[in-house]
């Protein structure tokens, strides 16, 4: 077939078939290999293939490639002949041959790098077989062809595409952008702020700043300054002066008796008060029946509320005679004040100041009661004797400080006294001096309370922090000394424990987790069981003398102890956890922290945190 017949058929075929859209070409600038891809195209049912001849662009100038019918002009003798059986060569059949003998041509040009296509091509453009071939169908009109003739290789979409890199490469080169940019470079440094400092403004020396206080700047409302007052020196006074060692006189702080004749007078009468029998066996006990019947015969009134120290109440101890009332408080101070109600209209309470720091243990002794034992903070323990009017100083040590003490022996003589660094100290009264006989450490961190056995005095209970332990005298060291028994039911710090008076078979707590607890101690060995855990609240705050729940010693089944319940009132709980009585009353005002019982008399003195005594007693003792 010749070459003419060849064009008349592809030109009746591409009149027949739709438009074939040519891929766009992919450029891989680092390569040098290129080669040919099918792409189907399907026109009127059947399958076309096309060979398409990706090209690449040089780094200098665009390689254009013109489409070029040479390679089937000269292979148009060798092609193969169609039969004459009067059937038309469809389109898929026409470009699949012309594509097939195009591609085989092709083939070695397109193996060479892109950079040497175009000077290959401007060199070979006569001879047709020299040129790479890319093949697009392009239904544009002749007109657009004509006038993009360096693009006429390409489809009209790359035509168009390149075109517009072109305007917008002149439009951008127009702009200068890189020239401005380097200017706004320039222009937009920062620049590198001066290390010095802000300097601060000067503040004027009479300068007065608006809505100050006159009072502070010392003007009185009219603007007028005020006189300046005379400056006094200071004078630094200790809040609690140490009190030199040694006997002190008794001298009342709050009278102006220079004679001391009602001093002497007072002192003379509680000399003369005879003793109180301490013979108390569990036969005379009363009944709850008849002691409660008792207690509701104990009324307070105006004339038995008396302030007798300066500060908080921290000991409250009852003279046991039997005819007349006496009432001694330790304070906060250091002071400790004696308020006889018997003579409650004729003279004031008397007030001494023996200790330095707050008094926390107070007892008149068993078998002298003219003697007065305090403890203090302070490290000292004396002995007021109303015989002689001298606070006489029976024990000293400043470098621990005691909490508590207690009678080891019946006849007073020697003392067990509680350090609240967890010591114990042993001192005997008869021993000329004030140093311990001897100074024990015990199990416990801290020691609050100190009470011996009634009956079996070698024993007595200490009240820590979490814990009550029980020790027997006879088996104390002075490396550390092991407790006999300890009972751990409690959560909280602990304030006080106490042996029941008589037989000693109860021990009582009070602890800062709102409970009161009564043991079993009948038997000492190695477990005292729990009897009875009773709900009290006992958080007193930080302006309130802690609680601390002690045995009547007419009645040592029942315990009192301080309420904070409305209206005020001091309660009184039998060992079975059993409400027994609450003493209440309208000049009862106040929260009575402390608490103490007469040995024989039903008479109750309660301390509060103002230095104020509250004392209940029958009608007829007034």
């Amino acid at each position: 077939m010749s070459g003419s017949d060849v064009e008349v058929e592809e030109k009746a075929a591409s009149k027949q078939c739709s438009q074939v859209q040519v891929n766009e070409y992919k450029e891989n600038g680092n390569s040098d290999y290129t080669s040919l891809r099918p792409v189907h195209t399907t026109t009127l049912g059947k399958t076309a293939k096309v060979y398409l001849s990706p090209f690449s662009l040089s780094n200098t100038k665009l390689a254009l490639f013109k489409l070029s019918r040479s390679p089937f002009e000269n292979n148009s003798n060798n092609a193969v002949s169609p039969k004459k059986t009067g059937r038309k060569k469809t389109c898929s059949e026409v470009l699949t041959s012309k594509m097939k003998t195009v591609s085989s041509k092709a083939e070695p040009l397109l193996l060479k790098p892109p950079s040497d296509a175009g000077t290959e091509s401007t060199k070979l453009e006569p001879k047709s077989t020299a040129e790479p071939v890319a093949l697009s169908v392009s239904m544009a009109s002749s007109d657009e062809e004509a006038g993009l003739d360096d693009f006429s290789g390409l489809s009209p979409y790359e035509r168009k595409r390149l075109k517009n890199i072109r305007e917008n490469a002149k439009f951008f080169a127009s702009l200068q952008l890189s020239e401005s940019a380097a200017r706004l470079r320039g222009m937009i440094k920062k620049r590198q702020q001066p290390e010095t400092k802000r300097k601060r403004p000067k503040k004027k020396e009479n300068e007065i700043g608006c809505r100050r206080s006159m009072r502070l700047l010392k003007v009185d409302p009219l603007g007028v300054p005020l006189p300046v007052a005379p400056t006094q020196p200071a004078l630094e006074e200790e809040e609690n002066p140490l009190l030199p060692p040694g006997p002190l006189e008794m001298i009342p702080e709050n009278q102006d008796d220079s004679n001391g004749q009602l001093l002497k007078a007072s002192l003379k009468i509680w000399t003369e008060m005879s003793k109180t029998s301490n013979e108390r066996t569990e036969e005379g006990l009363s009944s709850i029946k008849s002691y409660k019947a008792n207690l509701r015969g104990m009324v307070i009134s105006e004339g038995t509320v008396r302030k007798v120290t300066k500060g908080a109440i921290t000991s409250v101890a009852l003279h046991p005679s039997e005819v007349r009332t006496l009432v001694a408080a330790g304070a906060k101070s250091g002071q400790i004040g004696l308020w006889d109600l018997t003579r409650q209209h004729e003279d004031e309470p008397h007030v001494f100041y023996p200790h330095s720091q707050p008094v926390s243990c107070l007892y008149f002794s068993p078998t002298n009661p003219a003697h007065l034992l305090s403890l203090s903070y302070d490290g000292t323990l004396r002995c007021g004797d109303f015989s002689t009017a001298i606070f006489e100083e029976v024990y000293r040590n400043e470098g621990s400080s005691p909490s508590s003490f207690d009678f080891l022996a019946e006849d007073a003589s020697t003392l067990l006294v509680g350090h609240w660094d967890g010591h114990l100290s042993l001192v005997d009264r008869r021993t000329p001096g004030t140093s311990y006989e001897k100074f024990f450490k015990s199990s416990m961190e801290k020691i609050r309370t100190v009470h011996v056995h009634p009956v079996s005095r070698q024993y007595f209970v200490t009240a820590g922090l979490r814990d009550v332990h029980i020790y027997d005298a006879r088996c104390l060291n002075s490396r550390r000394s092991q407790p006999l028994i300890s009972l751990t039911e409690h959560t909280k710090s602990i304030a006080s424990a106490y042996f029941s008076p008589v037989t000693g078979n109860r021990v009582v707590t009070t602890c800062a987790d709102c409970k009161l607890r009564v043991f079993d101690s009948s038997s000492v060995s190695s477990q005292i069981p729990l009897l009875t855990t009773i709900r009290h609240n006992t958080i007193t705050g930080r302006w309130l003398t802690r609680f601390q729940a002690v045995w009547d010693p007419k009645q040592e089944n029942c315990f009192i102890v301080g309420s904070m319940a409305h209206p005020r009132q001091v309660e009184v709980f039998h060992e079975t956890g059993k409400s027994v009585y609450s003493f209440l009353g309208e000049c009862l005002v106040s929260v009575c922290s402390l608490n103490v019982m007469h040995p024989t008399r039903y008479v109750l003195a309660g301390g509060n945190s103002s230095g104020r005594l509250h004392v209940f007693m029958h009608q007829e003792s007034f």
